[in-house]
């Protein structure tokens, strides 16, 4: 890298898988980023409180604190900082509210360096047509369980009762997406 740390831009990488943190830290420092790294939400705080970042990747569930309160910490303090949140468990619900609280782009793992760092760069243009599709009725049915699972902090017993659906049932339907989510 040539180059110095100072002249780098500075990006937050906060993921509770250890080993995604270290491939992904080095991927980013090749593409010119000083990266800095926690594994949870309640240890980046302090890192972004004591040296706001100019670009953050947060992994949405994690152990402890979501990855959305980040998010709106993140925002806070810096509304200028470019947030990709990444997850495993991809809704509209959460990609919406995570928009909402200030992140630039909501990315479903596995996402490599390159498709992070090209969301950094997306911005949205409001001025493309909006096409009208239909969407498959097992694709709805998903965001809505996605929403009220996400409404009751994924407690799977307390969303069942929600949906007035058995608990096995719900948890069958968790562990199969639709094929486009897979």
């Amino acid at each position: 890298m040539t180059e110095s740390r100072e002249e780098c831009p500075t990006l937050l990488l906060v993921d509770d898988d250890v080993t995604f943190c270290n491939v992904l830290k080095h991927a980013l420092e090749k593409r010119g980023l000083y990266v800095s790294v926690a594994h949870s939400v309640e240890e980046a705080i302090p890192m972004a409180e004591s040296n706001p970042p100019e670009f953050a990747v947060v992994d949405l569930k994690m152990g402890g604190a979501p990855g959305l309160v980040l998010v709106k910490v993140l925002h806070e303090l810096d509304p200028n900082t470019r947030i990709v949140v990444l997850t495993g468990y991809a809704s509209i619900a959460t990609a919406v509210e995570a928009i909402k609280l200030g992140a630039t782009q909501y990315l479903a793992k596995p996402a490599n360096a390159d498709e992070i760092v090209a969301a950094f760069d997306h911005a949205a243009d409001m001025n493309a047509p909006i096409k009208a599709q239909t969407t498959p009725l097992e694709d709805l049915e998903w965001e809505h369980i996605q929403r009220v699972l996400h409404e009751h902090e994924d407690n799977v017993s307390a969303t069942a009762r929600a949906l007035n659906m058995h608990r096995r049932t719900l948890q069958r339907k968790l562990a199969k997406p639709p094929s486009k989510l897979e």
